[in-house]
């Protein structure tokens, strides 16, 4: 079934998919290749028992192949991850390949130093910051360019489309039945909510908030205050008046009790005043007349 002999020699002499002939020497295109060489001791198809090392993602793992897992493909290779450190990575080969050839054993720690340094090298590299050139074909602009203007255009018409719905939404021009399309229809009516709550927002906003404001405890104009001493001088000759007035009858009162002759006459005059403290005080007011007649009009 497994015959390695017989594998190489059809391989080497006949035809090998992964082979790479060059003027010098040959080289192997297969992935599992310790050294990258075509020869019989470094071939993975023509060695029943293999070794190599492979990286994923910047991770080293030990790859190691055997005779008895020959019958099952899925299950042909057994992996191991290395760790980072060089030091311990070696003492992991060692101790995997502790039985194997010394040759796979040689080539895989070299291979483990080689991949260590680029590695290396590449996490150095990418913490540098370069420039990086990009080409832009000329086809390719073009036809971008192209492609902007048509949607362009296809946006002027979905806007067309939309206002077109808001129109007849606005002035029912099919009644209540419509037939517009699902999305844009949708698309209209989330539109006019927006609106309305934003224009909601603002007048809550535009609401002025009460001010407050300090003032005086009696607010009184010049003009109030003249009319106020002009008042309160009128009040004070009416009080002088009504005391004087007072007196006299005080004094008729006494009169009249100490002589009885002339009682009528005096009883008249206190009829008559009596008469004048019952009529209502008015406010004294200066008319000025241009002629002599006027004012003797007036007085009668």
């Amino acid at each position: 079934m497994q015959h390695d002999e017989v594998i190489w020699q059809v391989i080497r002499h006949n035809h090998c998919s992964f082979m790479a002939k060059t003027q010098t020497q040959n080289f192997c295109r297969n992935e599992y290749n310790v050294t990258g060489l075509c020869n019989r001791s470094s071939c993975p198809l023509a060695n029943s028992r293999y070794a190599t090392i492979r990286e994923h993602e910047g991770i080293l793992y030990l790859y190691m192949k055997s005779i008895e897992r020959a019958h099952m493909p899925n299950k042909l290779w057994e992996r191991v991850k290395l760790p980072r450190n060089y030091e311990k990575a070696l003492e992991t080969i060692d101790k995997f390949l502790q039985y194997w050839p010394k040759f796979l054993v040689h080539k895989n720690k070299q291979r483990l130093t080689k991949m260590t340094q680029y590695l290396i090298r590449r996490r150095k590299l990418a913490l540098k910051v370069r420039e990086k050139v990009m080409t832009m074909p000329t086809k390719q602009r073009k036809r971008e360019a192209r492609r902007e203007a048509k949607a362009e255009i296809a946006a002027v018409l979905d806007r067309a489309i939309e206002r077109e719905l808001i129109e007849r939404l606005q002035s029912g021009t099919y009644g209540d039945i419509y037939n517009f399309p699902v999305k844009e229809y949708e698309k209209v009516l989330e539109m006019e909510e927006m609106q309305a709550a934003s224009e909601e927002e603002d007048n809550a906003e535009e609401e002025p908030e009460p001010e407050v404001e300090y003032v005086e405890d009696y607010e009184m104009e010049e003009d109030d205050m003249e009319d106020f001493v002009v008042a309160s001088a009128d009040d004070e000759d009416d009080m002088d008046q009504d005391t004087e007035d007072v007196n006299m009858v005080g004094a008729v009162k006494t009169k009249k009790s100490r002589t009885e002759s002339g009682s009528a006459q005096r009883k008249v005059d206190t009829d008559n005043f009596k008469t004048k403290l019952k009529r209502k005080t008015r406010p004294y007011v200066e008319v000025e007349y241009e002629d002599a007649a006027q004012q003797e009009v007036a007085y009668n």
